[in-house]
């Protein structure tokens, strides 16, 4: 097939929205081997750990400057009562995850447990509090266990259990997937209930809650509605701020049907562009959730969260179907590539993005094994760390000229170049992707606005769409050097076909 070319027009000197590190944010739910055996191997483990969180797995995840984690689901939140998981392991009760397996729940890896994992890794808490089983007065009292100072009850039982000072948690989740595994709420039902829950998570001393409703599946913006219309209704009566702050909504991407999702790794060119097609559609959802959140509130002050997306296959043959693990491809890579691009276009509204999960769960970051101590990098986690210098970096505008034809995606038309970009001053980097199946790409960026020194660049590719990493080949899929051509004000790469690159620009 013969390559195809694109040219692009980046002006430097013109500044966008700043694009929050929370975009990067992750997800541990109590599924599968995400949280026992992933994060947590025991205090009676020969792997390396740290009070049983495993030390391999967070040096990892530093490596991608992970921003905040979410947790303790999920669905999995609306059945977890917080008060099962403190106090001596021995005497913790047990439960039964009926949505993850129908295995038991031991409740060893709790606030105390989860608090030490996100201190070790140097992000923020994102609690998500249970809406669905649970009470107002529970949700409360766990806000006031983690947060509060001096001398109140909660604050007494964290001491009792081995914690002195309270904890910073910023983010806090009022509910999860309210309209099914979370109560099987209606949206007016549920935007009521939001407001409910949300007087009750106090603000203790100087922790500031950002509280964030459970919101839409996909572009269901009935919920996103019903939210903002909880939140307008008092606007002359008090402030909104002191309700909830933000509406999340979640997103998975596959190429099949939720009955038949498709297998990670075995796929056509075919499921390859629909998977792409899928990916980018995206910015159509986000976009229909904004609209409607700008017409309450123009100014922007209430915040979009996707805390869930990724890529969602069958299970890997063998495992148990309850636990979700996956493989991890480049077409799963450049999903995540494609998500970035339009997360960093929307900055101004979303403000936070959660890929489910971070270990051994759906499009994980890492993949490991308790026995014998591996851990694999999958190709998703270079893709977090090859972006990781847009973080709080200033978004800059990418408009692609002379674009490739797009694909057919199943009666769809799909855009085989993805770019976007931003700057930290002395620096700018440009992420682009190549999604043609076949053909290499070839694109020249036109640089304005400011004198560019120098250009450096990565590429993240594999033998095929289907290349992943494994323990036996754990490098089949990682970033390597490509070249990248300064003339004047100009850059030009090749990308290779199924690609992401990042290119890092030194400014004068």
């Amino acid at each position: 097939m013969p390559d195809l070319s694109a040219r692009a027009v980046i002006d430097l000197d013109v500044p966008g929205a700043v694009i929050s590190r929370h975009l990067y944010g992750h997800f541990a739910e109590h599924l599968g081997r995400c949280i026992y055996g992933g994060f947590y191997v025991g205090e009676d483990s020969s792997i390396p750990h740290e009070r049983g969180i495993r030390l391999d797995v967070v040096e990892a995840l530093k490596g991608i400057g992970i921003p905040n984690l979410r947790w303790p689901g999920g669905c999995f939140a609306d059945e977890y009562h917080w008060r099962d998981g403190i106090g001596p392991k021995e005497s913790r009760p047990r439960m039964v995850n009926t949505h993850w397996g129908d295995v038991v729940e031991n409740n060893h890896f709790g606030t105390h447990e989860f608090m030490d994992l996100c201190e070790m890794l140097g992000a923020d808490a994102y609690v998500s509090g249970n809406v669905g089983s649970g009470s107002v007065q529970e949700m409360s009292d766990w806000v006031e266990y983690l947060t509060r100072d001096g001398d109140s009850p909660m604050a007494s039982l964290r001491r009792e259990n081995g914690r002195d000072e309270p904890w910073k948690v910023p983010f806090w989740g009022i509910g999860n997937e309210a309209w099914g595994c979370g109560g099987n709420f209606t949206a007016p039902q549920f935007a009521a209930e939001a407001r409910r829950y949300a007087t009750f998570c106090r603000d203790h001393g100087d922790n500031k809650l950002y509280r964030i409703a459970a919101g839409a599946s996909d572009d269901d913006v009935t919920w996103t509605t019903a939210l903002m219309e909880a939140l307008s209704c008092l606007g002359c009566q008090r402030d909104p701020k002191n309700i909830f702050q933000a509406i999340s909504f979640h997103y998975y991407t596959l190429a099949g049907t939720w009955e038949h999702k498709g297998s990670a790794t075995s796929f056509t060119t075919e499921d390859y562009y629909a998977t792409m097609s899928k990916a980018q559609d995206i910015e159509r959802v986000i976009a229909a959730h904004a609209r409607i959140m700008d017409a309450y509130d123009p100014g922007r002050k209430v915040g979009l969260v996707l805390d869930e997306w990724g890529t969602w296959w069958d299970v890997e043959e063998g495992t148990n179907p309850g636990f979700l693990y996956q493989q991890n491809t480049v077409r799963d890579a450049l999903v995540a590539a494609v998500h970035f691009d339009a997360f960093h276009r929307n900055a101004d509204r979303l403000v936070m993005a959660n890929i489910a999960q971070t270990v051994n769960v759906l499009q994980a970051m890492l993949l490991t094994d308790a026995e014998t101590g591996a851990l694999v990098l999958t190709p998703t986690y270079h893709v977090f760390e090859m972006n990781r210098g847009h973080h709080d970096a200033t978004s800059l505008a990418v408009h692609v000229l002379d674009a490739p034809e797009p694909r057919d995606a199943d009666g769809r038309p799909l855009q085989v170049v993805s770019a976007s970009a931003s700057t930290t001053g002395p620096t700018a980097l440009l992420s682009l992707s190549n999604l043609d199946a076949e053909a290499s790409l070839t694109i020249d960026v036109d640089l304005r606005g400011r004198a560019v020194e120098s250009a450096s660049a990565r590429v993240l590719t594999g033998d095929s769409a289907a290349a992943h990493n494994t323990a036996e080949a754990p490098d089949a899929v990682a970033p390597v050097v490509l070249e990248a051509q300064l003339t004047g004000g100009t850059l030009r790469v090749t990308l290779p076909p199924h690609s992401f690159a990042a290119v890092t620009l030194v400014l004068a």
